[in-house]
């Protein structure tokens, strides 16, 4: 059964504090983060004030996602900020090792993603200081894309490697996941689902939950 991980990115940011209480009452295992700047993706968020401020209205886990150039730079503070979760690309930075082995330096779980057009072999040799891999469905910078089919491939390939290695890696999905491609994406391997504009766009967001989480 695969944890559901509602993308504040996809909530109204004039309130974000009840957006995050009305995904956890609707059943959210923890709340994603997108975290960009500009630079990496086509895009900006927020920073960590942001996550600060979410914090102070979530009782569920924060995954944050950065999707920054050098994320070694601002590790800390987004840990202090109230991270439990924190993960970055492995494109964007030549520090993934050292920066995973920060992460959990600080008791948090620490996380690698990967863009669609990016071979997972380069992921391999930085599994063992990985907890989680996000693999991006889409195309990272905004919510709303079509799931790329061949994510979901991708998935399967990872998840042999990690049962091959006997590894205690999840796999998070994130991008394009709704209620019709669900099932393919828990079958493929996800163990945590990331969900958009699918959850916060739904007038009974504990239904999209639900069935998110039942596949």
């Amino acid at each position: 059964m695969a944890k559901v991980a509602p993308s504040i990115l996809s909530g109204d940011f004039s309130r974000m504090g009840e957006e995050t209480e009305r995904m956890e009452r609707a059943g959210a295992d923890m709340i994603h983060c997108d975290v960009m700047d500009g630079v990496f993706v086509p895009n900006l968020t927020f920073g960590p004030k942001m996550i600060a401020d979410i914090r102070s209205h979530a009782n569920i886990p924060l995954d944050v996602h950065l999707m920054i150039e050098r994320p070694e730079r601002y590790l800390d503070k987004f840990i202090d900020a109230g991270a439990d979760r924190l993960s970055f690309h492995i494109e964007a930075t030549a520090a993934a090792a050292d920066n995973l082995a920060a992460i959990r330096r600080r008791g948090l779980k620490a996380g690698l993603a990967i863009c669609p057009e990016t071979p997972l072999e380069r992921l391999y040799d930085l599994l063992d200081g990985c907890d989680f891999v996000i693999v991006m469905g889409v195309h990272p910078g905004f919510s709303g894309q079509k799931y790329i089919p061949e994510t979901t491939a991708r998935m399967k390939a990872l998840r042999a490697e990690i049962i091959r290695r006997n590894l205690s890696v999840e796999i998070e999905m994130d991008g394009g996941a709704n209620i019709e491609n669900v099932a393919e994406i828990a079958a493929a391997g996800a163990d945590t689902i990331v969900s958009g504009s699918c959850a916060f766009t739904s007038p009974e967001p504990e239904k999209v939950i639900a069935a998110f989480r039942c596949n």
